[in-house]
């Protein structure tokens, strides 16, 4: 019997976190993972109320890969996500997998929206990309930070490396309350991990 590890598996995210997909679902994202040589390495941690944070965010494939992670670890998860992408014909597709229309003009809104969804739900995992965009920017928004407060949410850190094809579930991270401080923390540790597009990288 080969001692080869599984490229995901729901075993790396706690029970009460897990969602109620079917096997077809959980094995769909296990094998689009495997047909690109990718793996999910390290665990969710077992708390309550999570915000996930997932970078480096250069490419449309981010969305691909991130995707099949949440099949694979069949994570019970909302994702946040620009409403323009969720066009009339996919719409119902996109928050089958999770997805949450935010409008970025109305920031105190997507606040306000993700709170009620951490209220109405016991466990929950939000997950978002702080850059905001696929494009190049010297310094992220400190909008997660705010959302963490508000929702009490444990931040998590998963990191893209394109180089080494792994989705790593990193860290947690206890915001201080120096959003300026913090930030700074949070993108020192991103440098570890490489985007399918360097260049673009904050």
């Amino acid at each position: 019997m080969s001692d080869k590890p599984r490229v995901v598996s729901e075993q790396q995210c706690p029970e009460h976190l897990r969602a109620n997909r079917s096997a077809l679902a959980q094995w769909f994202g296990r094998s689009v993972l495997k047909l690109f040589g990718w793996r999910v390495e390290g665990r969710i941690p077992n708390v309550e109320r999570l915000l996930i944070i997932g970078a480096p965010h250069t490419s449309n494939w981010d969305f691909v890969y991130a995707m099949a992670t949440i099949l694979g670890l069949n994570i019970r998860l909302r994702w946040l996500a620009k409403h323009t992408i969720f066009k009339p014909g996919v719409r119902w597709f996109m928050e089958w997998l999770g997805g949450i229309p935010i409008n970025r003009s109305k920031p105190q809104d997507v606040v306000a929206n993700v709170a009620r969804y951490v209220e109405r739900e016991r466990g929950i995992v939000i997950a978002l990309a702080p850059e905001g965009t696929r494009k190049r920017v010297d310094k992220w928004k400190n909008g997660f930070l705010r959302m963490a407060e508000a929702t009490d949410c444990t931040i998590f850190m998963i990191g893209l490396d394109f180089v080494g094809k792994r989705v790593v579930l990193g860290e947690t991270f206890e915001p201080t309350g120096d959003h300026e401080a913090d930030l700074a923390t949070i993108m020192e540790h991103y440098k570890r991990y490489n985007g399918k597009f360097p260049d673009r990288e904050t």
